[in-house]
């Protein structure tokens, strides 16, 4: 045994050991760890704005004009047609976005006038959203159900950013910028499809048969 002394002097250096030691670190709950956003956007600084709103693009404008590719900023553009009546009941949920969310860009424009934009992106059927990080196309809103709140949650799940709170679908907002009334007028992007889809038959079945004269055997055939 250690003498009296001695052993209370090591329980003095036990007890000053077991002080200064830290406490072991707390793992972190994973589920209520924030997730990391699929895109890194820039918030723009809205000091001094008060008005927050859709901006549609007319026939001569060009989109890539509005989209800086040097930048780390975040826009969600609208593909439409007027006369399309899934763009019409989108119109007031999408023109209420701005609000909710005044640090990104809102644009939107007919994709029947700017049918280059449509085939570069792929956004021939419409209504078509795309998430635009500076130039690049980031992602595209699939979702059938198409909501305010629907809308809100494709946002947040990929910016991270959250909609305020505060904001709902008003009665200005069915009135415009983007026109919840349908609009008469010819869908030329159907129309397009189904003269490509005649041609495309068309020149199938002509082809079908010039092989079929080539091949030895069918013109006796034919002649008989």
């Amino acid at each position: 045994a250690a003498p009296p002394g001695l052993a209370g002097n090591q329980g003095r250096e036990q007890a000053v050991l077991e002080t200064v030691l830290p406490a072991p670190a707390e793992e972190p709950n994973s589920t209520d760890s924030a997730k990391t956003p699929k895109v890194n956007c820039e918030q723009r600084n809205v000091t001094g704005l008060d008005r927050f709103t859709l901006q549609i693009l007319n026939v001569s404008q060009d989109l890539m004009e509005f989209l800086n590719p040097n930048s780390s900023d975040c826009t969600l553009v609208l593909f439409y047609t007027p006369w399309c009546r899934f763009s019409a009941s989108l119109a007031p949920h999408f023109n209420s976005l701005p609000r909710a969310f005044p640090t990104l860009r809102f644009l939107a424009l007919d994709a029947s006038q700017h049918s280059s934009l449509s085939t570069r992106f792929g956004t021939v059927a419409v209504p078509n959203i795309l998430l635009f990080q500076g130039a690049k196309p980031m992602a595209r809103f699939n979702h059938t159900d198409r909501t305010l709140e629907t809308l809100k949650d494709f946002i947040f799940n990929q910016t991270g950013i959250e909609a305020k709170s505060d904001v709902a679908v008003t009665k200005e907002d069915w009135e415009g910028p983007l026109p919840s009334v349908l609009t008469k007028g010819i869908d030329w992007l159907l129309l397009f499809s189904l003269l490509f889809l005649a041609s495309f038959v068309m020149y199938a079945t002509i082809r079908t048969e010039s092989i079929r004269w080539l091949i030895p055997g069918q013109e006796h055939e034919h002649q008989e």
